[in-house]
């Protein structure tokens, strides 16, 4: 048998229209109404399957094939075909006596042949009973429906099961009648709920979507979020488009969200743009700039002809509340997604006159720079015009809209002075000034994008031969900036003149400051010879841009302690600056720029929400604190902003950090797949720990840890000594019981780096390690209680195994151990090292119980079920409890573990990775060495 699976969000209308579809005496008809696309046909066609696999009759008139003006003849003939696929011998006497009454059709004959034909259909249902299902009905002909509905009211079949489905009425002069008031209950499909869109998308896509993905589907329909039929319009274009990409098991977004569109045969894209091409001219109007809609309707006579049709479309449009209207007269689409399918098509007309001809109509009465000033939303219009307008007109509109929307409206302030940029001729004080300007705006406001946006007129600017000034030395220092920002290496095209860094030194800092944070390839650093005095040109200290001597400090963190000292030295705030070198450190250790930006510029870091270093460092933080789930969901969206923005070398440690998490979590092959992203030619101790890590797991001990060494040779030679550490410490902890010799030398190697870089990262794994090899417990426990001061739980676990074997109560640590294990949903290498530490010691691993937070007695005794194939009925039968009270049960689980199907959860239960919600130990942390001594990671 064919298996069906239910529909999303409609169990229950499923089940009202097959209750209306099996014979009863008291039948009477059922509407199923709802919005396009709500659904009604796939509710008819499942109702219909339950109650045909049941052995009822379900029959559908066929009433689109008649060519005349329809009405009673029509439905008769509809009857007549319906009655035909009844064999019974009673019926041809039913069918010749609809036959003479629509034969003589005329004056009252129409009332006769609605009475035969209920007759008839009474008579038919009565000794074979069946039940029938007219769909669409609001296509059917006004006569036809008038004398459908006449039949239904007055002339009803006694007996007969009717099911009608159509959309609500539209009241207006010449419509169809209201079916809905020939029947005796109406049932409204309404729009999905937001989980309920989520398990439709994940069903279409066959894996379950990112959020982010499902917020996006949900913003760009707008009313029509909960449409089904919208829904799957807008993942069809995304699968046309190439625009989804599958990461980690999950799918997510692979462009922008104004990339979300319907597909070209969605129903209210053909409704549109039935009546001409004008709507189209309007999306691509819209999308450029904003428009009012006093703007259509006083565009200046050159555009007369096209003025008329676009005022036409968008008075009708408004109508049908395709547009809607905010308190300021803007125009824009009520669902984002049709205007992104409507620009898909060309239009007729090249809209760029139509731009110009709204500038020119208020700038020829107020003045270009008044005008600016009094409508900056002019600005985007200008950008749009292009060559339509001349400089005169759009370069003082421009500066004047930026200046005004600077503070208020930052993105379109940013467009005005790209566009103004564009226009303006490259090394004139003016233009220099402006880039200045512009510059400044974006870093102040964190715009990163924006400000790589300027690298057009900052290129040309910096290849023109003529005058120069502070203005383009500063936007090309923010340019070098928000590049490393975007994790992008700055001026690695090749396009910046040498001279430029010989009189730039700063930018050549930057240029190779992003080797130091894994972006991009590791350069030698400049000659660090002192540059003029810059006279408060870059006014050094007093806003988001480094100073030389801070960018001394981001490059000497990954360094000597004594090379960092130097860089220090001198600056003011000696006790503030000793906190925050520790804080760089622990970034550098990471390649977080973004993080030791904060530490060393303090108040004047402006934190960026969208860029890839603040994504990135939103990512160490979630890994150190154990939030690993958090973690690859911003690797995942690191990810796919790089593709979206054609950078493939953008990210490389997110992905090796995401490839660790997967590889302590046991799964090698999606660990492999994060680390295959990562070329060989990336220089950074935390790449190498990554590879490390899946190599050895891999079961490619020998290689792992012999391109390990080589790894650790590279860094080191390269001067990266933060993050090495830990590949040591890692080395070591492998090498420990087969390679005694390779232990010794990672623990000679770790006090090395130590007295070279002391840092706290260093001295725990230097703790660490004697605790490993020297079984020092006071060290093991030092290291431990440094590391919960930092907030790194996956250390602290290492820490709690290391004194589970060498501390005088064995079992508390192992206990704790656990309990990190449990917290990180560690798999297969995480279990392995817990059961190690016990073995050693000869203990026990603690005793499970159903935790607090995780999965009860009850709630793996219902997994079981659902992994037999039971359904919620089923279920709800073993249990003795109700169909919904399952439902919640399960919606339940699935928020906790992060699984979006059956199938999805039942997997996760039986490969172990729903650890972390099934035991805790049971042992709770004591003893005079134990970590309940002191405050743990979770306040106890």
């Amino acid at each position: 048998m064919e298996r069906r699976l239910p529909l999303v969000g409609r169990d229950r209308q499923v089940g009202v229209v097959a209750d209306a579809l099996r014979p009863a005496r008291t039948a009477g008809p059922l509407f199923l109404t709802g919005a396009a696309g709500a659904g009604k046909t796939a509710v008819l066609n499942e109702a219909r399957h339950l109650v045909v696999q049941e052995g009822a009759t379900v029959l559908l008139p066929v009433w689109e094939t008649g060519t005349g003006p329809g009405g009673a003849s029509a439905l008769a003939d509809a009857v007549c075909g319906v009655l035909a696929e009844v064999h019974h011998g009673r019926f041809p006497a039913h069918i010749s006596a609809v036959r003479r009454a629509q034969s003589r059709l005329g004056d009252g004959g129409e009332l006769t042949l609605l009475s035969t034909l209920g007759e008839a259909l009474a008579d038919a249902a009565y000794h074979d009973p069946f039940a029938l299902v007219l769909d669409g009905v609001e296509r059917m002909p006004p006569p036809t429906a008038s004398a459908l509905q006449l039949m239904l009211r007055v002339f009803r079949p006694a007996g007969l099961s009717v099911v009608l489905a159509g959309r609500p009425v539209s009241w207006g002069p010449e419509v169809a009648p209201d079916l809905a008031t020939a029947a005796d209950r109406v049932l409204d499909l309404p729009p999905l709920g937001p989980d309920e869109v989520g398990e439709l998308v994940g069903r279409r896509l066959g894996r379950p979507a990112e959020p982010a993905l499902l917020a996006a589907v949900r913003r760009s329909l707008g009313p029509l979020a909960g449409n089904p039929e919208a829904v799957l319009s807008v993942l069809t274009a995304l699968h046309e488009d190439g625009g989804l990409v599958d990461l980690d098991g999950r799918t997510g977004l692979a462009g922008t969200e104004d990339d979300l569109r319907l597909a070209v045969d969605a129903e209210p894209l053909r409704r549109v743009t039935a009546d001409g091409m004008e709507a189209v001219v309007l999306a691509g109007l819209l999308h450029r700039a904003e428009l009012r809609l006093e703007d259509v309707h006083s565009l200046s006579p050159a555009c007369a002809a096209l003025t008329t049709d676009l005022g036409r479309t968008v008075d009708r449009l408004v109508r049908e509340r395709v547009l809607t209207l905010d308190g300021d007269g803007r125009l824009a689409f009520a669902v984002p997604a049709l205007a992104a399918a409507l620009r898909t098509l060309l239009p007729r007309r090249d809209v760029r006159s139509v731009h110009a001809a709204v500038v020119q109509t208020v700038a020829g009465r107020l003045g270009p720079a008044t005008a600016g000033v009094c409508h900056p939303l002019l600005a985007d219009h200008v950008a749009a015009a292009g060559s339509e307008l001349n400089d005169a007109v759009a370069v003082p509109l421009l500066l004047a809209a930026a200046g005004k929307d600077g503070r208020s409206h930052h993105p379109r302030a940013a467009r005005a002075y790209l566009s103004a940029l564009r226009r303006l001729p490259p090394n004139y004080p003016a233009t220099l000034g402006v880039l200045r300007e512009a510059a400044e705006l974006g870093l102040g406001c964190g715009d990163h994008a924006g400000v790589l946006a300027l690298g057009e007129p900052i290129l040309a600017g910096l290849r023109d031969p003529g005058p120069t000034d502070g203005g383009l030395e500063f936007a090309t220092i923010a340019w070098g900036l928000s590049s490393l920002h975007e994790h992008r290496s700055p001026y690695d095209d090749g396009a910046v003149p040498e001279a430029v860094f010989a009189r730039m030194p700063r930018a050549a800092m930057l240029a190779a400051l992003g080797g130091r944070y894994g972006i991009g390839p590791l350069t030698p650093w400049p000659p660090s010879a002192e540059p003029a005095p810059d006279d408060g040109r870059l006014r050094d200290g007093h806003g988001p841009l480094p100073s030389q001597a801070e960018l001394r400090m981001l490059a000497a963190a990954v360094g000597g302690h004594e090379e960092l000292a130097r860089a220090v030295r001198g600056r003011p705030g000696e006790e503030a600056c000793e906190a925050a070198v520790g804080r760089l450190r622990d970034a550098a250790a990471y390649g977080d720029l973004a993080g030791a930006l904060e530490a060393v510029l303090g108040e004047r870091y402006v934190r960026a929400g969208h860029s890839t270093a603040v994504r990135y460092h939103a990512m160490v933080r979630d890994y150190l604190a154990g939030r690993w789930d958090d973690a690859l969901a911003t690797a995942r969206g690191i990810e796919r902003r790089g593709r979206a923005d054609d950078g493939p070398g953008t990210g490389q440690l997110a992905r090796a950090l995401a490839a660790e998490i997967h590889c302590f979590r046991g799964d090698l092959v999606r660990a492999r797949e994060w680390l295959d992203l990562v070329p060989g030619s990336v220089v950074h101790p935390l790449a190498a720990r990554a590879r490390l890590g899946v190599r050895y797991w891999s079961g490619q001990q020998d290689a792992a840890l012999e391109e390990a060494w080589h790894d650790v040779q590279r860094v080191r030679g390269s001067g990266l000594l933060a993050g090495v550490e830990r590949v040591l410490l890692r080395i070591l902890e492998f090498a420990e019981e087969t390679r005694p010799r390779q232990a010794r030398q990672a623990l000679e190697q770790l006090a090395a780096l130590h007295a070279e870089a002391d840092t706290a990262m260093t001295r725990e794994a230097l703790l660490v390690a004697r605790g490993v090899l020297h079984r020092d417990a006071d060290g093991a426990y030092e290291a431990y209680r440094s590391a919960e001061r930092r907030g790194d739980r996956h250390m602290m676990l290492y820490c709690c195994q290391i004194l589970a074997e060498v501390a005088d109560e064995p079992q508390s640590w192992l206990a704790e151990a656990a309990r990190h294990t449990h917290l990180l949903s560690l798999g297969r290498p995480g279990r392995v090292l817990l059961g190690r530490s016990a073995q050693r010691r000869n203990v026990p691993l603690p005793r499970g119980r159903a935790a607090r937070e995780g999965l009860s007695e009850a709630d793996i005794q219902l997994i079981g079920m659902v992994g037999e194939g039971g359904t919620n009925r089923q279920i709800a039968a073993r249990l003795a409890c109700s169909e919904k009270t399952v439902e919640q049960r399960l919606a339940r689980l699935f928020q906790r573990s992060g699984k979006r199907s059956r199938v999805e959860l039942v997997a996760a239960w039986l490969d172990g990775s729903l650890a972390g919600l099934g035991t805790a130990p049971d042992v709770p942390p004591g003893g005079a060495t134990g970590p309940a001594a002191r405050p743990g990671p979770a306040g106890g």
